[in-house]
């Protein structure tokens, strides 16, 4: 499979909304979803085409004019996944260390900072916290062998002791620093207006929210980094091509007509897709086998232990549909999992969940090609973390090239519903947990 990198340039502000508003404040999200990059290159794909045969109909072209092209990225069984596009411009106390820090992942659920002086902290000759904030670390693994050793895990701040508090976010890795990113934003009010009189409508005053095209200063753009994933390499080369020759053509999100959702599209690079699995499942198990015996050697001998047993994390990177007997749900079940690694040997029985960290949010939106709203869909939110184990004794030898494959294949692809517009993106053992109390960054 390859993978597309894009680097997105905000050219004006970005009306990204995050649900159809129940009031007169349109919301924007904090990143560009893959459904939107996925409805911006299809429209402008059916706009090319149109441009180049004007004869073939007097509307705008249908998919099947396109060609198989069109169907095989956006309507196969295996289409396209466009996943989201997050803030990638780094910044250090109002300073832009780097435009594009290109890999950006999302913090887990079970990331803490301190309430009082929440944030990354730079780090001193010493390894101790300076700067801006108290430190985040990751608290999964201690909680697991706390509630194994049947004791309260409730950590405070390395640096002031005092409580700490969820956060959530983006962050990037930069010379060895962990930075934190986000999305600017403002405000627009605007006022409805007569058709007939072309004046001020009475009574009709809404405010748009929209992503800013420019950081604080207004001297670098916003910028924000994203991927396709093409199971086909030849329709992949088309698509790298196709993105980099129309760069200035893409429009992205709503009001498009009052001079926002102007943005540059650069395809930066096509590779072949390569994860790290198997390396990273052994380092956390190692992480999470030491931390055990630490625990053992304060607490005496645990209820269970972990020998036949090899664990690992599913990180959500992005928002996601899941779905269990027809209903919506915001856990991922050892028959869920099952069914997404889709091997003989590993079945529900074999698998154990042992810790969920999740939340549920709602996205709805609009299809532009029927000109209808979405269904508004139940998610759970990004940075869920699900822990999980399976049995060794009940998984063969010679099949475990096939289980960590099939892991592989599902971070590639995704969990649960639309995967192709962004949703299910998942990280198995993101390095964050590894991330401990006493090393807080």
């Amino acid at each position: 499979m390859k993978r597309i990198a894009l680097e997105i340039k905000a050219l004006s502000g970005l009306a990204i909304g995050l649900r159809k508003p129940g009031g007169s404040v349109s919301e924007a999200d904090d990143f560009i979803s893959g459904t939107v990059i996925r409805g911006a290159i299809a429209a402008q794909i059916l706009r090319s085409h149109k441009a180049q045969h004007p004869r073939s109909s007097s509307n705008e072209s249908s998919t099947e004019e396109v060609g198989g092209d069109f169907q095989a990225l956006f309507l196969s069984d295996t289409p396209a996944i466009f996943q989201n596009a997050y803030p990638a411009t780094l910044k250090y106390k109002g300073e832009v260390l780097q435009e594009n820090v290109g890999s950006v992942s999302v913090l887990p659920a079970t990331a803490v900072s301190s309430k009082n002086k929440s944030g990354f902290c730079r780090k001193d000759e010493n390894r101790r916290c300076t700067g801006e904030g108290n430190g985040v670390f990751d608290t999964l693994i201690d909680r697991f062998c706390a509630e194994a050793y049947g004791y309260p895990c409730e950590p405070n701040c390395p640096k002031d002791r005092g409580r700490v508090d969820a956060y959530t976010g983006f962050y990037a890795i930069h010379e060895g620093e962990y930075y934190k990113l986000s999305a600017d934003k403002r405000l627009l009010t605007r006022v409805g207006i007569n058709r007939r009189r072309a004046t001020a409508e009475e009574q009709i005053l809404y405010s748009i929210e929209i992503l800013n095209e420019s950081q604080e200063k207004k001297q670098t753009p916003a910028i924000y980094t994203s991927a396709i994933l093409v199971s086909n390499d030849q329709i992949a080369k088309d698509l790298y091509e196709f993105i980099n020759k129309h760069h200035q053509d893409f429009r992205l999100g709503g009001a498009a007509s009052r001079g926002l959702g102007k943005v540059e599209i650069k395809a930066q690079e096509l590779t072949e897709v390569q994860l790290s699995i198997k390396k990273r499942i052994e380092e956390f198990n190692n992480e999470l086998i030491n931390r055990w015996q630490f625990w053992r050697q304060v607490f005496g001998n645990p209820k269970d232990e972990l020998e036949d047993r090899l664990f690992f994390t599913i990180d959500l990177q992005a928002d996601t549909i899941l779905t269990e007997h027809w209903q919506r749900t915001i856990v991922i079940s050892e028959a869920m999992l099952a069914q997404y690694l889709n091997l003989e040997d590993v079945k529900e029985n074999s698998l154990e969940l042992h810790a969920a960290y999740s939340s549920y949010s709602y996205r709805s939106g609009w299809n532009s090609a029927w000109g209808l709203m979405k269904d508004v869909e139940l998610v759970t939110n990004r940075g869920a973390v699900y822990l999980l184990s399976i049995d060794k004794t009940k998984v063969s030898e010679d099949k475990e090239d096939a289980w960590i494959e099939a892991l592989t294949n599902l971070e590639m692809k995704g969990v649960g519903d639309r995967t192709c517009e962004g949703f299910g993106q998942v990280r198995v053992c993101d390095k964050f947990h590894l991330v401990f109390r006493e090393d807080a960054v």
